[in-house]
């Protein structure tokens, strides 16, 4: 998780996640490892029987930002990929990938970020894509000398997630959803280690635009019966999820999961005694939504641990990554 958590992948720039999950799916010799032609990563694991196959989905893809414009004093403004305030990543460090492969550091801050300059205009600047910038951390001070560093409009933009796992806690950016990525791994290596083999025949789909919409939307083999979207849980007012479960999302902005398969996993979870939450999220959608409204016809619920102020500076607890495992 650490790993993954550690290697820049905003929407759209998910290829090296993609990548560092293919290779370590490939230490698992009984998975069939395949690319559809969107980017995705896909694996097939046969199961005891092969009539109602089912498959787990989780996103490798990030929140992030692109370079919408170079300012004339040589800084950049962005635009989002996907759905945050920029408040949540003022302050933050950044890296700028460069299509020539250059990787440039820099900050990311408000235009006003004095206070010794600007005064009270620092708290009262609204967070907005016109008053926020990229400081660079490089001598230039023009739109032609950031030019010459070959940065250009479209460049793709990391925010350092700042991992720091201690006393149980992980504390990251992004941890939707590459937390629960590396659960569906420990799941595998936990299943070889025991000699056990799925029921039924499985797919693992680590999608790769979740982000912004269409994650699950292709990808996802059309012989699935079973779809479970492994996805964080939103904790907060109002909210019964917090970072010591796994969390069994019951409906979403985009209306109620399966009834019948929803409550099969509340049976398993309590059969085996494994601590769980019921919830819904009125402002969330995912990978599995996606399928849906592209069509998939499937039963589809939605787990995950669950995981304090999503979408900013991100905390869960061991208790629930193991939990949702």
């Amino acid at each position: 998780m650490t790993k993954l958590l550690n290697t820049p992948s905003p929407t759209g720039f998910a290829e090296p996640a993609i990548s560092l999950t293919e290779q370590t799916l490939k230490a698992f010799p009984f998975l069939e490892l395949s690319r559809p032609r969107k980017g995705a990563l896909v694996a097939h694991w046969q199961g005891q029987k092969n009539d109602t196959p089912r498959a787990l989905t989780a996103h490798a893809d990030t929140l992030g930002a692109m370079v919408k414009e170079i300012k004339s004093n040589g800084r950049l403004k962005l635009t989002k990929i996907g759905s945050f305030a920029w408040n949540t990543v003022e302050g933050e460090g950044c890296t700028v990938f460069t299509r020539s492969g250059r990787q440039i550091r820099g900050s990311f801050l408000l235009e006003q970020a004095s206070s010794h300059v600007h005064g009270a205009a620092v708290n009262e600047t609204k967070r907005d894509d016109d008053n926020m910038e990229v400081r660079l951390d490089a001598r230039t001070f023009s739109d032609d000398e950031t030019r010459q560093m070959a940065i250009e409009v479209g460049d793709f933009v990391a925010f350092d997630p700042r991992v720091e796992v201690a006393d149980g806690f992980v504390h990251s950016r992004h941890l939707d959803d590459k937390a629960c990525v590396a659960a569906i791994l420990a799941a595998v290596k936990v299943l070889r280690d025991a000699d056990l083999t799925p029921a039924q025949t499985t797919y693992l789909h680590i999608s790769n635009y979740e982000e912004v919409g269409h994650g699950a939307a292709a990808g996802i083999p059309p012989e699935v019966h079973e779809l479970v979207a492994v996805e964080m849980a939103a904790n907060g007012a109002g909210q019964t999820s917090d970072e010591f479960h796994a969390t069994l999302c019951v409906k979403d902005s985009g209306g109620p999961y399966h009834h019948g398969l929803s409550n099969r996993l509340r049976a398993l979870a309590e059969q085996h005694k494994i601590p769980y939450r019921v919830d819904i999220y009125p402002y969330y959608g995912s990978v599995g939504e996606a399928f849906w409204r592209a069509g998939g016809d499937v039963v589809a619920a939605l787990i995950g641990p669950g995981v304090d102020a999503s979408h900013n500076y991100e905390r869960t607890h061991t208790e629930a990554l193991v939990a949702t495992t």
